[in-house]
C-alpha cells in the first residue's frame, strides 16, 4: 500500500500525519525531539539547542508527542520560580527504540547495497530513504564514512541529499585537509 498523506489543519500550523498500512508513522523531527528527551535532555532550551528546531516550531512538536502520550510535561516550583521538565512516557520511550530499530534496518540494507557496487539500486534507495537521514545522522545509526563513500561511488555530493547543518563537522565538506597532517611539524632533514 502506498503512503497516504493527510493535512491536518491547526492554529498554528499544518501538521503531516502519514499512514502507512494502518499504522501512523512519526515525522523525523518528533523522533529527534523524543529521542533527545529520551536521552536526558529536559528543558526546551536544551532540546531546541541540540536538535536545532526553531523554538515555534518545537513547541508545536512538542504540544504534539504530549497529546500523543509519548511525553509528559511537569511543572516544578523552585529557588527561581517554576521550571517546566518534560520527561518521556514508556510508551515514547518504546517508540523511539522501535524507530530507531528500523532506521538501522533501513542503513543495513542500504550498507549491502552499496557493497554490491550498484549504483543505480544504491540512487534509488537514498532516493526513498532521503527524509530519514537526518535522523540516522542524529541517533549515529549510520556509519560517516560509508555514508560519505555511497556518495562519492554515485558522484555526488552529500548536501544534495542531508541539509548542511545536519552534517557533522568535518563529514561530508571538503575543509582542505588532505589526510596528511603530520601534527604541524616540518622537519628538514638536509638529504
Amino acid at each position: 500500500m502506498e503512503n497516504i498523506i493527510f493535512e491536518v489543519n491547526s492554529s498554528k500550523k499544518n501538521f503531516i500525519v502519514r499512514l502507512k498500512n494502518g499504522g501512523v508513522e512519526q515525522e523525523p523531527k518528533e523522533i529527534i525531539v523524543l529521542g533527545a528527551i529520551k536521552h536526558g535532555i529536559k528543558k526546551f532550551d536544551g532540546i531546541q539547542k541540540i536538535t536545532q528546531i526553531k523554538p515555534e516550531e518545537l513547541n508545536l512538536i512538542l504540544e504534539q508527542l504530549e497529546k500523543n502520550g509519548f511525553i509528559e510535561v511537569e511543572e516544578k516550583k523552585g529557588w527561581l520560580g517554576i521550571k517546566i521538565e518534560i520527561s518521556v512516557t514508556h510508551k515514547g520511550a518504546n517508540e523511539v527504540d522501535e524507530q530507531i530499530q528500523k532506521l538501522q534496518t533501513k542503513w543495513n540494507q542500504m550498507s549491502l547495497l552499496y557493497k554490491t557496487g550498484d549504483k543505480e539500486k544504491m540512487k534509488q534507495s537514498m532516493d526513498e530513504n532521503k527524509s530519514f537521514f537526518p535522523t540516522m545522522i542524529f541517533f549515529g545509526v549510520m556509519d560517516m564514512m560509508m555514508f560519505s563513500m555511497m556518495f562519492s561511488m554515485m558522484g555526488m555530493a552529500m548536501t544534495d541529499y542531508v541539509p548542511g547543518e545536519n552534517i557533522p563537522e568535518g563529514e561530508g565538506a571538503d575543509t582542505g585537509d588532505t589526510g596528511t597532517d603530520d601534527g604541524g611539524f616540518d622537519f628538514d632533514v638536509g638529504f
